[in-house]
């Protein structure tokens, strides 16, 4: 059997053409989906990033036990279980938070990696002593930061080695890609992990993918938007979404390569393809951008996912609700391998049918969708809730813990799903590093809210309906025990 899946991060849904996207052309996608299953309630599990990526990789969710961190010893990551039978699987990506302390475990768990340098704020070009004046000049000022220490400073240095769009980190990604195919391609039981950065931001892409949406802008470089509320003057606004198109549309280019490779190679007989992203972004739907700040609104949730199964090939809708946890069971599934018993997650490629799934960032809203109705339950303060952190890699983005958060730290007995394994309980605090970041202390919406998506897709008129509340209620609560979630997580939702 044989393999690709290609991730990308922060692809809108909505966007895409296949999707009723028509702010951007597709025309990748959209031949994608005349070529596969595509799934119409695909919804995210634990976010942001690497959250979202350890639910990718071990089929359960996680954001109700930890934030941002690395794999744990108990986890069960489907490349590792694919290896351990004989499969030979490959990560080609971009993605540097693999490479930092909280993502550390991850691409380990591959046969084999290979990592390409230069997205966002990845420390690669060493420049000790930058013209920092003549940099920010070329920036607007809102994204210059004060130079190496904010995130910013990377990003500038790293832009300044990226000049042909062959140097573009997504481009070298697919290119790899296809070189894996182009090495392996009569070889067999193997899979291919094709993954990019992009479209997250900062939304930089070559010159010609720009030109198309081309808004008069003739200021400095407005590509960053920041994470929050949307307060920018409208043309600031238009240009940072425009950049955003830009690289949805490289996105869809370096898409279409791949599907070359199989056209010509005609791999979709023998070659399983699955494509999706991590989550959504906003880009000032609901007035505000980005994610981690706000409500999970569909735009961040409600994400894309398209299947051609070799063993059976067509073209349809599936209307049925899935979720990010699946994809591991999936690639299981594909190769003939059985999923631990700690698996939430199924197989996409098996009729299943959830009546809900449950979504969220650790510390914030539990969220719950039927298909239907979306319900976002907030602690009544999330700033005084009783939180913990349930680990034995106690790591966050970028540092350790600190010791003054291990000192608080006791000892909790097994979860179901930790394999005997006791945990540290450590106490969330406002001086822990994610606090502010991607926590807690970060969010500036914390309403609980319900909508019907059928009668209000945009989730712009809260409902209020006590006995369809109590309906959603049950099921969550339904998915939080299956999650063996926390006895505090109950209690600070009022369950």
């Amino acid at each position: 059997m044989k393999t690709v899946f290609v991730l990308f991060d922060s692809l809108n849904r909505h966007m895409l053409g296949c999707y009723g996207g028509s702010r951007i052309p597709t025309p990748n996608f959209d031949r994608l989906a005349r070529r596969s299953m595509v799934y119409d309630k695909h919804y995210v599990g634990s976010l942001p990033c690497m959250p979202a990526r350890r639910d990718l990789l071990t089929g359960r969710l996680t954001f109700l036990h930890r934030s941002w961190g690395p794999l744990e010893p108990f986890d069960n990551a489907f490349p590792e279980l694919l290896k351990e039978k004989g499969v030979h699987s490959h990560l080609v990506t971009d993605h540097y938070h693999y490479w930092e302390d909280g993502g550390a475990t991850y691409h380990n768990r591959y046969s084999t990696f290979e990592f390409v340098r230069g997205q966002e704020s990845d420390p690669w070009k060493a420049m000790v002593q930058p013209h920092w004046e003549r940099l920010r000049e070329k920036y607007h000022e809102a994204q210059t930061g004060g130079g190496p220490i904010s995130k910013y400073g990377p990003y500038m240095i790293n832009r300044e080695f990226i000049k042909q769009e062959k140097d573009f980190p997504s481009v070298q990604c697919f290119a790899h890609g296809l070189e894996f195919l182009d090495l392996n391609r009569k070889a067999d039981d193997w899979l291919l992990q094709i993954e990019t950065f992009d479209p997250h931001e900062p939304f930089f892409a070559p010159e010609r993918f720009k030109e198309p949406f081309r808004t008069g802008w003739n200021g400095p470089i407005r590509d960053w938007p920041r994470y929050g509320r949307l307060e920018e003057l409208p043309e600031e606004a238009d240009e940072l979404r425009a950049n955003y198109y830009a690289i949805v549309s490289l996105c869809d280019f370096l898409l279409g390569q791949l599907l070359d490779d199989f056209d010509t190679h005609d791999m979709w007989k023998d070659t399983t393809l699955i494509v999706t992203t991590d989550h959504g972004f906003l880009l000032g739907e609901h007035d505000f951008w980005a994610k981690n700040r706000m409500n999970m609104y569909e735009e961040i949730v409600h994400i894309p996912l398209f299947i051609h199964d070799s063993r059976r090939p067509g073209a349809g809708r599936i209307d049925r609700l899935t979720q990010s946890i699946d994809v591991g069971p999936t690639f299981l599934d594909i190769f003939g391998v059985d999923a631990p018993p700690e698996t939430e997650g199924e197989s996409l490629l098996k009729p299943n049918s959830k009546d809900a799934v449950i979504f969220g960032y650790f510390g914030g809203a539990v969220n719950v969708t039927d298909g239907r109705y979306t319900y976002h339950r907030f602690p009544a303060d999330p700033l005084k809730q009783d939180l913990y952190q349930y680990t034995v890699m106690p790591t966050h983005i970028t540092r350790p813990f600190t010791p003054e958060e291990l000192s608080q730290a006791t000892l909790a007995k097994p979860f179901s799903w930790t394999k005997d394994v006791p945990l540290l309980r450590v106490p969330v605090t406002e001086r822990s590093p994610m606090f502010n970041n991607y926590g807690p202390g970060a969010l500036l919406e914390k309403q609980t809210r319900l909508y019907d998506l059928a009668i209000d897709p945009g989730q712009e008129a809260p409902l209020e309906d006590p006995a369809l509340e109590l309906r959603m209620l049950e099921l969550m609560q339904a998915r939080m025990r299956s999650n063996d979630a926390p006895a505090e997580a109950f209690k600070r939702l009022e369950l």
